[in-house]
């Protein structure tokens, strides 16, 4: 129930942003609005101040929304609505009403990142643990103990932003400059070498890195316990020291961790310390897919000792001037690089892993929530700045589509024919049909791996 709700809160969020911009610039420009509606299907809920004012409604099935304005081709209209038909207005205004969706899903990205800069958030400093030997960042250099400061001369003073901006680096192979302050506080540069095979494979690309955050030998305590999860289905408690599992010997977190991981869903016998009486009791974690393979999770994290978190954390905050250009300059790299992830999906060249359907996006959205506020809010940044992309393609149904038709319109001097617009249509729609099951295959596949 908790991913189900934060699915549903970020996709109510996100489809009243994309349908209010294609309101409000209709009403501004003189077209009739007829419904706002959240939702397909049986209206639940409806508010009309007026019968010449929009009917605002909430429908029963929560998986998008419309506009619906007054427009010929969708039925008759009254002689006196005529000048505020859709269909009436110059292309301009048409054109400038179906883009109005998609950029206002950009500038709900830009203020969501907004207000993650000016909150601030705390994350921990990129110190390098052991470096994989082999891996592509032992071969540029890396060690135990670099600190990595900037990627491509952007500044990355939490693990965030790095792995925000190694993750840009997947659609392109190259050479790519990243500066360090050394163990001994020096300032080196690393060149990281991307090679071909591995652009637009970002999960193969982080396996081969070889970057692992340094760790310090953590005791197996247990500090927070997510709702909901293995851990908490349990009967395990923040505090709970593990001290066996399945009859061997726990000594640290890292230990643990990593048996936890090779188990997904098989049941683990665990002697547990709570306040000095020794407790036995049975998880069983949960599967997820990280880098293309199933592991286990239990929902918990680690007790830090008191210091030295803060020894390794460090605060990200801008004034209100600078956290605009930060948004600004944040959107469009995550914009750009969705369009080029893709574009090379269409020709092959990235995998269609990095398709995400329903379920996957239910996943993130709860996950993401269940991290704190900041962490959904730059979640619900990233969706949305996908949709407003995906939004744009040129396919029939999309608003990218429409513009499509319009730009030819413009070209050729007159609209295409309803017969051409019809054939177009049905295409478009099967091509999303496909493209939506394909997605939820993929999601199936990584619950079923």
């Amino acid at each position: 129930m908790h991913t189900v709700f934060f699915f549903l809160l970020a996709l109510a969020i996100l489809v009243a942003f994309h349908e209010f911009g294609h309101y409000w610039v209709a009403r501004r420009l003189g077209v009739k609005v007829l419904r706002f509606s959240l939702g397909f299907g049986k209206v639940l809920w409806r508010y009309r101040k007026s019968p010449e004012d929009t009917e605002f409604t909430l429908s029963a099935i929560p998986l998008g929304g419309y506009v619906k304005m007054v427009d010929e081709r969708e039925g008759p209209v009254a002689e006196a609505d005529l000048p505020f038909a859709f269909n009436r207005q110059a292309l301009w205004v048409r054109s400038s009403i179906v883009a109005a969706g998609p950029l206002f899903n950009f500038g709900l990205a830009v203020l969501l990142y907004w207000l993650v800069f000016v909150a601030g958030e705390t994350g921990m400093r990129p110190v390098l643990g052991p470096v994989a030997p082999a891996s592509l960042a032992a071969q540029a250099g890396f060690v135990e103990g670099d600190e990595i400061v900037s990627v491509e001369s952007r500044a990355t003073p939490t693990w965030s932003q790095v792995w925000g901006s190694l993750q840009s680096l997947a659609t392109d192979s190259g050479s790519y400059r990243i500066q360090v302050t050394t163990g001994d506080g020096d300032t080196a540069e690393r060149v990281l070498v991307v090679p071909p095979e591995l652009a637009g494979h970002p999960e193969q690309l982080g396996r081969e890195l070889g970057f692992r955050p340094w760790e310090p030998k953590l005791a197996p305590v247990l500090d927070k316990v997510l709702p909901g999860g293995a851990a908490a289905q349990a009967g395990l408690q923040p505090g709970d020291l593990v001290v066996e599992a399945d009859g061997q010997p726990v000594e640290s977190w890292r230990q643990w961790v990593e048996y936890v991981r090779q188990r997904p869903e098989q049941a683990i016998a665990l002697t547990v310390d709570r306040e000095g009486l020794q407790l036995s009791l049975t998880v069983r974690p949960f599967a997820t897919v990280s880098e293309g393979e199933k592991v286990g999770k239990i929902g918990a994290t680690v007790r830090i000792p008191p210091g030295l978190s803060e020894q390794m954390q460090v605060e990200y905050r801008l004034n209100p001037v600078s956290a605009l250009g930060e948004a600004i300059a944040r959107t469009a790299e995550y914009s750009w690089l969705t369009v080029k992830m893709v574009s090379r999906m269409f020709v092959g060249q990235a995998a269609l892993d990095n398709l995400s359907g329903p379920i996957s996006i239910a996943q993130y959205a709860g996950q993401s929530a269940s991290m704190g506020w900041l962490q959904f809010v730059k979640f619900l940044a990233v969706v949305s700045i996908s949709l407003g992309v995906l939004n744009l393609l040129p396919v029939p149904v999309l608003d990218g589509g429409h513009l499509f038709f319009f730009l030819i319109e413009g070209v050729k001097g007159s609209p295409l024919s309803e017969q051409a617009m019809a054939v177009s249509q049905r295409i478009g729609m099967a091509f999303l049909i496909f493209l939506m099951g394909l997605a939820l295959m993929l999601d199936l596949q990584r619950l079923l791996a």
